[in-house]
């Protein structure tokens, strides 16, 4: 949690405005006086510099709900270098950076499943961060759920997106059908980014079901590179084809760089 409060004291947030008159505390704009306003609408401030009278208008504002589904299964245990955090732990303070903003801002933050919907409030930060810390590691690579999305909300799935896709297809169907958009983060160690092995090398999964021993592993690296290649390209295919914004984040770069990614795809791009 202290990692994740420093995280997002590093991004400055907005309001999430609708850009229509009603409750709000922002200034949206000044229209003329219609008949039926009352007297005390008018801004009697703008209304002195003419002849006519103006009333001013705020921008309507509302909550949304923001669901986040972070991969708890054992590939994300994974770090290449002892100086470098597991996945893991990376996608859990990002995660957790994420919900401090939006709940900050007014929203409602949730995970994915039944363990935490969402809600508003610094409580629930602390929630979450119980969750998260308490998550059993669940098979070898994990898959996401649409379990809990609130329809026409966002969601955020942080993982390294190493497994089978079609569970991530499923969710990121279930997803669309109920209007939610959102973003997904795949989080990799540099490592699995650059395949630096060479000659003997014994490649074993992190929970122990597969094994692979090679005397050559600098002969593997081009197809290794060309497979995680057409991962990311299907990533990105199912991305688009529910208007989700697709990333990848090592754990070797800044976690403000990928927490200033995730804030502005939540907001649809701008």
């Amino acid at each position: 949690m202290a990692e994740a409060e420093l995280l997002a004291a590093t991004v400055m947030m907005g309001e999430h405005g609708r850009k229509r008159a009603g409750q709000g505390d922002e200034f949206w704009q000044y229209r003329p006086v219609n008949a039926g306003d009352s007297a005390r609408l008018i801004d009697w401030r703008r209304s002195a510099r003419g002849d006519a009278h103006f009333v001013r208008e705020r921008e309507w504002q509302s909550a949304q709900s923001v669901t986040l589904w972070v991969d708890p299964a054992k590939s994300m245990a994974f770090s290449g270098d002892k100086s470098r955090a597991p996945k893991a732990d990376r996608a859990q303070v990002l995660a957790l950076a994420t919900a401090v903003l939006l709940l900050r801002a007014g929203e409602r933050v949730g995970l994915a499943g039944d363990g935490a919907p969402p809600r508003p409030g610094r409580a629930q930060i602390v929630k979450l961060a119980a969750v998260l810390s308490g998550a059993e590691e669940a098979g070898e690579y994990g898959a996401p759920t649409a379990t809990g999305m609130v329809s026409h909300g966002r969601a955020l799935f942080l993982s390294d997106f190493l497994g089978d896709l079609a569970p991530v297809e499923a969710a990121l169907t279930a997803a669309a059908d109920r209007g939610v958009r959102g973003a997904l983060v795949q989080v990799l160690d540099p490592a699995e980014e650059e395949f630096p092995f060479s000659g003997r090398t014994i490649f074993e999964s992190m929970g122990g079901g597969m094994r692979h021993e090679t005397q050559q592993a600098g002969d593997l690296r081009a197809r290794y590179l060309a497979r995680l290649a057409e991962r990311k390209d299907r990533l990105a295919q199912l991305g688009r084809a529910v208007g989700w914004h697709v990333s990848t984040h090592h754990t070797g770069q800044p976690a403000q760089s990928a927490l200033l990614w995730i804030y502005r795809a939540l907001q649809g791009g701008r």
